[in-house]
């Protein structure tokens, strides 16, 4: 099966390298997605001579009270890519504090892919989903970039808004843990699921998530959705090639 892990940290394994020969070695299309523009050369530089690793441009909003000022090298970087990520809003009790900055960077990437066209973003929205939508609605023409939300934890009607907006979702084995994680995945729209590791934030036995795992989703988004395993794969595979067309 061609898998699909379109949400991975992987430079913060300890063997990033590694990693991202052992997805290109497997054919596996991983994103490799930043939490900080400082973080882009090195991800850029391992993944551009490979078929199936891309570097994402990211600032992460868990990051953004004490980085904020990353935004102008992110944007200064952001030609050099059609991928963004990790983005977004964070309300969490931790990180609410810093959400009128976040919402003022968040705001600025919007702008900055809408005028740029073409760009792919992979979106994190804890707690956050209405405003999240109610931003890329603010900012972004419609067909001027493409949304993936990562780790979706919102409500059914924030999902339904969410794919009504033409965004894609990307799930993770964690999700489809829980009774409530499954009936959320279920009820999205078959056309827009992708798969994700979130490694390393998620686990596979007693090791952080890599890339190669990410089957273990694509077993599990099948029984959520009364599929094959292979017509899973298949799925997720369209999808991909849907979203990058």
């Amino acid at each position: 099966m061609k898998l699909v892990d379109f949400h991975c940290h992987l430079d913060l394994y300890p063997e990033f390298e590694t990693l991202v020969a052992e997805s290109e070695r497997l054919g596996i299309f991983t994103l490799a997605v930043t939490t900080t523009p400082k973080a882009w050369a090195r991800n850029n530089k391992l993944s551009s001579s490979t078929k199936y690793v891309r570097a994402a441009l990211g600032l992460h909003p868990q990051l953004v009270a004490e980085r904020w000022r990353e935004i102008d090298l992110w944007e200064r970087l952001l030609d050099e890519t059609r991928y963004v990520g990790e983005v977004g809003l964070d309300a969490g009790p931790r990180y609410y504090s810093s959400m009128d900055r976040q919402t003022e960077v968040f705001r600025r990437i919007l702008r900055r892919c809408a005028d740029a066209g073409g760009k792919i973003l992979s979106i994190h929205s804890v707690r956050a989903a209405p405003r999240v939508l109610d931003l890329i609605e603010e900012e972004v023409p419609k067909g001027r970039a493409k949304f993936v939300l990562h780790w979706f934890t919102g409500s059914g009607a924030d999902a339904r808004r969410a794919a009504d907006l033409g965004c894609y979702f990307s799930v993770n084995s964690q999700m489809l843990t829980t009774d409530r994680g499954r009936a959320l995945v279920s009820s999205l729209p078959i056309d827009r699921l992708l798969t994700e590791t979130d490694g390393p934030f998620t686990s596979q036995g007693e090791a952080p998530a890599r890339p190669r795992d990410v089957g273990q989703t694509v077993r599990q988004l099948a029984a959520a959705r009364g599929l094959t395993v292979e017509d899973s794969a298949a799925v997720v595979l369209r999808n991909l090639k849907n979203l990058t067309a």
